[in-house]
């Protein structure tokens, strides 16, 4: 891939499309135009360091990459790295595992992306210059996936080491805009105005990142003050990036041109939704393509609402399918690389034992050598059997699943636009909202169930999501030793009945504070959740997701009692058995 292609693509990539209340990242282009840069044009400085021999696996691993064949590549990389472990060729396996890391972002597996790009910290000298730029990437694929599980304070602190490594190089403005976009995701608007500006004027050349800049600039002074005029630049990065043949770039400029004008001109925001949709399609990004979809079905007539459904209910399906299938072909490469490991090490026991046996003892190092073995085939089998028996236990489970809470909801849907002429736009917008984030719970389920992350951190991660500069959280005795005996059903179904309280908190009590106090007597664990809020009407709970939580916690033979239902906040006591 040569080097003028790769700069191209670094620069035509836009990082978020931006409403008034939500803000989401397209990113991974970026980390992979990063990657392949460093990847093709490496000096021979670092070459000659670390004697990176031809590897033809890494060669074929690129290619499938480049044809977008996920599921080769990853398992092409997975052999090229162990290649390289094998000479001891440490750049060789992080370039691997660089690679391995973004192709998990690409599935929507932000934990595993972040375990292969920390892994790759621990094989990097951070006072050597020649690894400056394989850490740079590192610590940019760590800050995008942070991004993507919405934990922004880490983010920054991720993207702020990728910035110590990339001073005085040519990535260093990129770095410093998605430094930028961090601070706009945690509302510290005029930090990242700041840094916009600082970029516009060291970047004068009016070219695709030149509008970007600009673009998130508008933004975030939009952001800040709603009554700021923002098409003028809106409109001037699209004319750029029309002009540069940026079809990401138009892309984005349309989305935000939709959003900016949704209130104050309809048919403007419909006119640029339309093309934003037309746009994505053409740079078949799935995800983009949702999105457009959600602002055509707000914004169309009820006819053209019911097409544009339909086709947002398929592509979701589909896009939830083929991801799921991928994390779980992703697991098996990796049981599948560790098993071979394994060969090679009972291997090397053996041979080592044939010659003990040659000079030593035949014929008992034979009889221990030959049980050895059959032992090791017993061993291997069970542990082929329990992956298998595990992989196909997780698909059963996620059918079931997207099945029971995606699918059915979505006909219901259906069966309400088909059926009532008084389409109620909100209401449908709200019912897909809610199918949305059940599909990305389910995902979660499938990325949360990894052994690297316990129960007690999860939810300090779900909790620390809701903080912001209006709100506090504080959270008391979610310690792991609360959760080690309570079954995982009980925590999944706990989980999500917490998640609904803070959902209410961000959407309808206007709380500035939440206090969660966990407690454990004898075999019953108690939650106290408390906020300042307006309180709950008791209508209200049969008008959103708060009704769920009764039935959820029936399904833990536990209770929950709204203690107060007055002006004055919200008391919740729920509690349940811990076995």
């Amino acid at each position: 891939m040569g080097l003028f292609f790769i700069l191209k693509v670094v620069i035509y990539i836009d990082d978020f499309y931006i409403s008034k209340l939500k803000i989401k990242s397209l990113k991974i282009l970026k980390i992979i135009a990063v990657l392949c840069l460093l990847f093709s044009c490496v000096k021979n400085t670092h070459e000659n360091i670390s004697k990176v021999s031809k590897n033809i696996t890494y060669d074929k691993a690129v290619i499938f990459y480049e044809k977008g064949q996920q599921d080769s590549a990853y398992l092409y990389f997975e052999r090229a790295k162990s290649v390289f472990a094998a000479k001891r060729e440490t750049l060789g396996v992080v370039k691997c595992l660089q690679y391995m890391a973004i192709t998990s972002t690409d599935v929507g597996d932000h934990y595993g992306s972040q375990e292969l790009a920390s892994e790759t910290l621990n094989l990097l000298d951070t006072k050597n210059k020649n690894h400056f730029p394989y850490l740079q990437s590192s610590y940019s694929t760590l800050g995008m996936a942070a991004d993507n599980l919405k934990e922004y304070k880490q983010a920054l602190i991720f993207y702020q080491m990728a910035l110590k490594y990339a001073k005085g190089n040519e990535y260093e403005l990129i770095i410093e805009n998605n430094v930028a976009n961090a601070y706009r995701h945690l509302k510290e608007y005029n930090k990242a105005i700041d840094i916009y500006k600082k970029i516009i004027t060291r970047n004068k050349k009016e070219d695709s990142f030149y509008a970007q800049v600009l673009t998130n600039l508008s933004t975030a002074k939009w952001l800040k003050d709603s009554a700021y005029d923002s098409s003028f630049e809106l409109i001037k990065a699209l004319k750029i990036r029309e002009k540069e043949n940026d079809l990401w770039g138009q892309h984005s400029s349309n989305s935000h041109l939709s959003e900016y004008y949704a209130e104050k001109r309809p048919d403007s925001a419909l006119y640029y939704a339309k093309i934003t949709y037309g746009l994505s399609k053409r740079i078949e990004s799935p995800d983009n393509q949702l999105e457009a979809l959600k602002k055509l079905i707000q914004m169309s007539s009820i006819i053209d609402s019911k097409n544009y459904f339909s086709r947002y209910q398929l592509l979701l399906d589909s896009i939830s399918t083929s991801r799921n299938s991928s994390k779980n072909q992703f697991a098996l490469i990796r049981y599948e690389t560790e098993k071979h490991k394994a060969n090679n090490l009972v291997l090397q026991k053996k041979n080592t034992e044939k010659n003990y046996q040659i000079s030593m003892l035949i014929t008992g190092t034979g009889l221990l050598g030959l049980g050895s073995w059959f032992w090791y085939r017993k061993r291997r089998e069970r542990l082929s059997l329990e992956a298998k028996n595990s992989i196909r236990e997780s698909q059963l489970k996620t059918s079931k699943k997207v099945h029971d809470k995606v699918a059915n909801k979505i006909y219901r849907v259906m069966s309400e636009v088909e059926n009532k002429d008084d389409l109620d736009r909100n209401h449908l917008l709200d019912q897909l909202e809610h199918i949305y984030n059940t599909s990305r719970d389910i995902s979660y389920e499938i990325t949360d169930s990894q052994p690297s992350i316990t129960f007690s951190q999860q939810l300090s991660a779900m909790f620390s999501a809701y903080i912001s500069n209006t709100r506090s959280v504080e959270v008391i005795n979610n310690d792991d030793d609360l959760w080690a005996n309570v079954p995982e059903y009980k925590k999944a179904e706990v989980f999500i009945i917490l998640l609904e309280l803070m959902t209410n908190v961000k959407k309808h009590s206007q709380a500035t504070l939440v206090k969660i106090r966990f407690h454990k007597s004898q075999n019953t664990i108690s939650v106290n959740y408390h906020d300042n809020g307006t309180g709950l009407p008791k209508n209200v709970i049969y008008n959103n997701g708060l009704k769920n939580t009764e039935t959820r916690i029936k399904n833990i033979s536990g209770t929950i009692t709204f203690e107060s239902t007055d002006k004055s906040g919200l008391e919740i006591l729920i509690s349940f058995a811990a076995n």
